[in-house]
């Protein structure tokens, strides 16, 4: 029960921190698992499970806020969602993408430390579907894959390739993170059987986490603080990559 407690009050404040710039938080969850040697099999489908509950808060309070780009979310998301499934059906060894991945976070959020205020007053020009589908695939297949929503790696994407500005880009991503950990989950339907019995605990954690993160995230930070907010959660989630 110590342990139960330490990961739920862990997996809380993950919650807290990612949810404020509109992600779910699997790769934090992920890493909590392996530092507490949960077994392999529950890890995936309860962290998908847990971007559910605080990616799902995250989106609704976005886009009652007007937040949340929908036209943008479809061009990504319509062939995210389904490659998402394709992903969760396979399971693949880490030690190729892992590093890559962590690298490439780790680049991306050092260009968003760079100069926040001028990257987010940038003119906003939405991708062409040549660009959106193919890269919803993508991201969506490597979500899967990893037990995450793409959120990570879609967020940075639109931001440093100017698509939206970053509080919608937030609204985005918490959706896109949703649809896909749902459709992950169903790909990874035998894992589902790994769930573990104190899943509505750490649901109540991360859910808590994430009120307070939406709280203090959605309205209250400066454009260019989200970014830097967006920044810290990328280098967490990169760092974590690297080193597990």
């Amino acid at each position: 029960m110590t342990s139960v407690a330490a990961i739920a009050m862990m997996m809380a404040i993950a919650a807290a921190l990612y949810s404020s710039v509109g992600h779910g938080g699997a790769s934090a969850y992920l890493a909590i698992m392996a530092l507490f040697s949960v077994a392999p099999e529950t890890m995936r489908p309860t962290a998908l499970a847990l971007n559910l509950v605080v990616a799902g808060l995250a989106a609704l309070s976005f886009a009652r806020q007007g937040q949340t780009n929908f036209r943008l979310l479809a061009a990504f998301a319509i062939t995210a969602v389904p490659a998402a499934f394709v992903g969760g059906l396979i399971q693949l060894p880490s030690e190729l993408y892992r590093p890559l991945v962590g690298i490439v976070l780790i680049a991306a959020a050092v260009r968003l430390f760079w100069q926040p205020e001028r990257l987010a007053a940038r003119t906003r020009e939405p991708p062409s579907l040549a660009v959106s589908l193919p890269a919803g695939a993508g991201l969506g297949f490597l979500a899967g894959l990893t037990g995450t929503g793409g959120g990570i790696f879609l967020s940075p994407l639109i931001i440093l390739f100017g698509w939206e500005e970053p509080r919608k880009t937030s609204g985005v991503a918490a959706a896109f993170i949703f649809f896909n950990s749902a459709a992950g989950l169903a790909g990874n339907y035998a894992g589902v059987q790994a769930l573990p019995a104190e899943l509505p605990i750490f649901v109540g954690a991360v859910a808590v986490g994430a009120l307070l993160g939406i709280w203090g995230g959605v309205s209250r930070l400066p454009r260019h603080r989200l970014l830097q907010a967006l920044g810290l959660v990328l280098v967490i989630a990169g760092f974590k990559l690297l080193l597990t």
